[in-house]
């Protein structure tokens, strides 16, 4: 069941970005207005009368207006946002799926055995670690976009280069999440392991360890594409 619900988390947040890119593509596509009104226009003082004249315009301000809202909501800016807001909160939300996940089987072993509470702390805390990568991910974007010191480039920033912050954003999202979920698994049983044998918490450890090393590989994927991104503020 729970590789169930990951993966239909998965395939939501996939789902989600799909039809980002669609409506992100018929905004830029809607963002051509100008050519048709001045066909229109040219056109207008030839062919038309002055009966179909009110009924064409209102036609035109609908179009009009939902391209602009569209503009409005899937703007560079917008897409740049997301990108952090994703950053911060599939990690955080691993993190704190996988330290459940290791409270859990710790609580059982404590409930017998007490004193084991500092062999058990380190595991219990590995899994924090994604949602520590994710925030730092997502406060570098927030410097890269211009938010601490230029928002007029935030405020004003084009589709293209939104779209690249959000792309740059998803590796240690998806990966963060996934990785610090299975890192609470894999901690749970090295509680187990250590509750039976107390000298093996090193084993564990470097268990739990292993799964976290691709977060820390998203996360470097993450950080180079934004520092070296060709927008800057």
């Amino acid at each position: 069941m729970k590789h169930v619900k990951i993966q239909k988390l998965f395939v939501t947040v996939l789902a989600v970005l799909a039809i980002l890119s669609l409506l992100t593509v018929a905004c830029v596509a809607t963002d051509a207005p100008v050519d048709t009104e001045a066909e229109v226009t040219t056109e207008a003082p030839v062919e038309t009368t002055p009966e179909t004249t009110p009924d064409a315009a209102p036609e035109a301000d609908k179009g009009a207006t939902f391209g602009t809202l569209l503009l409005e909501l899937f703007s560079g800016t917008n897409l740049a946002l997301l990108g952090v807001a994703l950053a911060v909160a599939l990690p955080c939300v691993g993190s704190a799926k996988g330290v459940a996940i290791v409270s859990q089987a710790a609580t059982g072993l404590l409930s017998e055995q007490p004193h084991m509470f500092g062999k058990c702390f380190p595991l219990m805390a590995l899994p924090m670690t994604q949602g520590v990568y994710g925030l730092v991910a997502s406060f570098v974007i927030l410097k890269k976009i211009g938010l601490f010191d230029n928002t007029e480039y935030l405020t004003n920033m084009g589709v293209l280069e939104g779209g690249f912050y959000l792309m740059a954003a998803l590796p240690i999202a998806i990966a963060g999440l996934i990785s610090a979920i299975h890192q609470g698994r894999t901690a749970a049983a090295g509680v187990n392991l250590v509750g039976k044998r107390p000298g093996s918490m090193g084993h564990g450890i470097t268990a739990a360890a292993l799964v976290e090393t691709y977060a820390i590989f998203a996360l470097l994927i993450t950080l180079l594409l934004v520092m070296r991104s060709p927008f800057a503020a």
